[in-house]
């Protein structure tokens, strides 16, 4: 063979193992990635070839799929109270993709999960269509239609949670959205009710999952926390021993002084009756005392400055580091930069009704294949112990009397035991806003088990003062989804 000719063979042999060489990184390396890629339409086509599986509360489908009207993908997702669920469910749309829920489990749903590999064969085998699997949750529907209906047309949010295993029992926000009516993939329909939803149309938000994703200043019911960081650093010994708390109390390093709501009886009062009547003095010193390292250490077992994922993610609530004491005073009443999402402050109240042992938070259940053979199963875990049995047991007492005889009345439940803290947390410009009106809280059985704790939060409508006397807005709704939880029970 002549040079040029050898040259050309030896060039048209590279040409062929380049392409050996692609057509097998296509194959087995990236063939994964492109089968799964988004922007591949096929990927959207075989997604919503079959019906989806379920999402599951109490054993029935609050989820389904119905035949699609126009278009090359066959099925489109349903929702049944569909503005009560979605911040549970999050939503599955042919146009605009999916999000929590429906994302993180949408290989079982749509049945490509490889767990599923086992049933898809068989159904195969047998003739029948692939099928997706089911998520099974952890939600209370009688619950959760309470916290849906408390809150009406209010805006805010209801996170409630099974003390001792960590089983999210409810999870509402207000305003909500309806995930059928973008469902599909029409250009007027799908498309103009996902515009009106969108934030810069809707300044309400509807989208934003309140219980998850927002953080407020959580208020008085942060005070929970610092009373727990008081007993477990042994600067009171108990709570009905005398503090050292002057009235009026003027802030370390300043000339500002910090007031108390009303006529209260909080000079150098005792921690149940500072938490009872809601006094400001007493737990801002006590947080100014205790400084901000031990605070914050306080703060971080239960859950502050960490995301939670239930499996939805949850924003990482705040105590801020690097504080002065007249700050760490202010953001030990649940001021200055703290702030929390619901599920945090729900997470507060379980831990204390869970004497000191704070349970992960999870809504799912268990992962299923559609006749109901479980791949995957929950169980418990604890994250941390941010107080001992015992100084749990003095706060239980404290919360008591909360409800028995202080700002927390309205959250009695006849026949049952409830603790709780009332909130009524500042904002705006010189706090020229509406408050936030909170309440946090937890109900015993005649057993002494307690089988939900719940934070309330709500924006707006005519929180006010009268949150220190009559627990505002917000207990009323806590008692109704405690009560429902226990009615659930019987």
């Amino acid at each position: 063979m002549n040079k040029p000719l050898r040259r050309i063979a030896i060039f048209c042999g590279l040409l062929v193992l380049a392409l050996l060489l692609r057509d097998n990184w296509l194959q087995y390396v990236q063939a994964d990635e492109l089968r799964t890629d988004t922007a591949n339409r096929r990927v959207n086509i075989e997604r919503y070839a079959t019906p989806r599986g379920d999402i599951i509360v109490d054993g029935n489908p609050i989820t389904g799929s119905v035949k699609s009207k126009t278009g090359d993908y066959e099925y489109k997702r349903t929702y049944k109270d569909g503005a009560m669920w979605a911040p549970v469910t999050g939503y599955a749309s042919q146009a605009f993709g999916a999000n929590q829920l429906e994302k993180i489990d949408d290989g079982i749903l749509t049945g490509n999960d490889d767990r599923l590999f086992f049933r898809n064969t068989l159904d195969m085998i047998t003739g029948k269509k692939k099928q997706g699997g089911n998520v099974v949750t952890t939600l209370n529907g009688a619950a959760q239609k309470a916290a849906f209906q408390g809150l009406g047309a209010k805006k805010g949010a209801v996170a409630a949670i099974d003390p001792k295993t960590g089983a999210i029992l409810a999870l509402a926000s207000t305003p909500s959205y309806d995930p059928s009516t973008f469902a599909g993939n029409s250009t007027t329909t799908d498309s103009k009710a996902w515009e009106s939803l969108q934030k810069k149309k809707n300044p309400d938000d509807p989208m934003l999952n309140r219980a998850l994703r927002e953080t407020y200043p959580p208020g008085s019911t942060f005070k929970v926390v610092t009373a727990a960081a008081a007993l477990e650093n042994g600067l009171v010994p108990d709570a009905d021993t005398k503090t050292d708390s002057p009235d009026p109390w003027t802030m370390p390093g300043t000339t500002t002084k910090l007031p108390n709501e009303g006529n209260l009886p909080c000079k150098n009062a005792d921690l149940r009756t500072a938490l009872r009547v809601s006094c400001n003095t007493v737990f801002g010193k006590v947080g100014s005392d205790l400084g901000n390292d031990k605070m914050l250490e306080e703060a971080k077992k239960f859950g502050f400055g960490s995301e939670q994922f239930t499996p939805i993610r949850s924003s990482a609530s705040v105590f801020s580091d690097d504080m002065n004491q007249s700050q760490t005073a202010l953001s030990s009443i649940g001021q200055y930069n703290t702030a929390a999402t619901p599920l945090q402050m729900a997470m507060v109240a379980s831990a204390v009704a869970n004497d000191g042992a704070l349970m992960k938070p999870n809504m799912v259940s268990e992962l299923s294949t559609h006749n109901l053979d479980v791949i995957e199963h929950t169980d418990p875990e604890k994250l941390s112990q941010p107080l001992s049995e015992k100084n749990a047991q003095v706060l239980q007492s404290m919360m008591e009397t909360v409800v028995k005889s202080g700002t927390g009345t309205s959250a009695a439940i006849p026949g049952y035991t409830v603790g709780g803290k009332t909130g009524t947390a500042q904002h705006g410009i010189d706090n020229s806003e509406k408050p936030y009106a909170w309440f946090i809280s937890y109900a015993k059985l005649s057993d002494g088990s307690s089988p939900v704790a719940v934070a309330v939060v709500v924006e707006d409508g005519s929180a006010n003062r009268d949150d220190i006397s009559g627990g505002g807005l917000a207990a009323p709704i806590a008692r109704d989804v405690m009560k429902a939880v226990i009615d659930s029970k019987k």
